[in-house]
């Protein structure tokens, strides 16, 4: 088990190593119209020059990206160009902003996709229909219109929600989970769609085998060998769903925090990257690959756990 999550978290350095040297890679084309943009356009050459090389941007492409990195592994991601803001803590308090909304609704997209998946394949008729319908219509649906729908419905017809806003879970924690239900209902929903249909074809494929057939004629109950066995031979797949689903509400925070108002990560990183705030993109980008690695750590680990045979591989 322990050369397995080795191996993993080799792999995860490895991925975030390179989507860090790319975007730092694809940035440098900007150099010019950065310092530029920060100057205004009656910048003559020598003052871009001088700029450039006030900020290391006239060293080697490797050299400068070497200098990040040594102080990203101490913590010090730089400052703003435009802001002169730490760029660690500024992309930290809007990042807590974001996994408030997108852990919670990760929770509850689990609790509800196993739900309906399970019970669906084995009890089937109404239930299962049921399920497949919230499928359908999590997929159909589009989100932002659903997120229009429950703010028109909830927020401006009955009032019992707000439209807009964030209030941090320390400052008051009602408010806090009335500022985030709309914004997880709307995840939710998507979320449940995918998972919910891949647990119950992974479900029934499971059921089907000739170990279940085994295990009723010695008798075991129906309720041990879903949960005991067919559940955890089912895991597998959607494990690998959840990963992609974390990975489907954390891009998708810009819409979201753009149509609640929430100053998350997705719209930090939106306007740093529109004004060329290339510290900020590159904090931004290495919070989101090392977010993006350990979840996935922590999703192999535990189906390594549960499936032997995933260790394998």
């Amino acid at each position: 088990m322990l050369l397995y999550i080795a191996r993993r978290v080799a792999a995860g350095l490895v991925l975030a190593l390179l989507v860090t040297f790319i975007t730092f890679l694809l940035l440098s084309f900007s150099f010019d119209g950065v310092v530029r943009s920060i100057l205004g356009s009656s910048a003559n050459d020598e003052s871009v020059t001088a700029l450039k090389a006030s900020f290391g941007m006239d060293r080697p492409l490797i050299v400068q990206y070497l200098d990040w990195l040594g102080g990203a592994l101490r913590g010090d991601f730089g400052t703003s160009y435009f802001t002169s803001e730490p760029v660690g803590p500024a992309v930290a308090q809007r990042l807590s902003v974001t996994l408030s909304v997108v852990l919670v609704a990760l929770a509850i997209t689990v609790v509800l996709s196993v739900t309906l998946g399970v019970v669906s394949a084995v009890r089937g008729g109404l239930i299962d229909r049921f399920a497949q319908g919230v499928s359908l219509f999590g997929v159909v649906f589009p989100g932002l219109l659903l997120a229009i729908v429950l703010v028109v419905v909830f927020a401006v017809t009955l009032r019992w929600l707000p439209a807009t806003g964030f209030t941090p879970f320390a400052e008051n924690p009602a408010r806090w989970a009335a500022t985030i239900t709309i914004p997880v209902i709307v995840l939710v929903i998507a979320g449940t769609a995918n998972m919910a249909a891949q647990i119950r074809g992974a479900m029934i494929d499971e059921l089907r085998k000739d170990y279940v057939r085994t295990l009723r004629t010695r008798g075991y109950g129906t309720t041990a060998i879903v949960l005991r066995h067919a559940l955890r031979n089912a895991a597998g797949p959607a494990l690998t769903v959840l990963g992609f689903e974390f990975i489907a509400m954390l891009g998708g925070a810009l819409i979201i925090e753009k149509v609640f108002a929430l100053p998350g990560y997705g719209t930090f990183a939106f306007a740093s990257a529109l004004r060329g705030d290339i510290p900020v993109v590159m904090g931004i980008t290495a919070f989101g690959v090392l977010l993006v690695v350990l979840i996935n750590l922590a999703i192999d680990v535990v189906n390594g756990w549960l499936r032997p045979k995933a260790r394998l591989y």
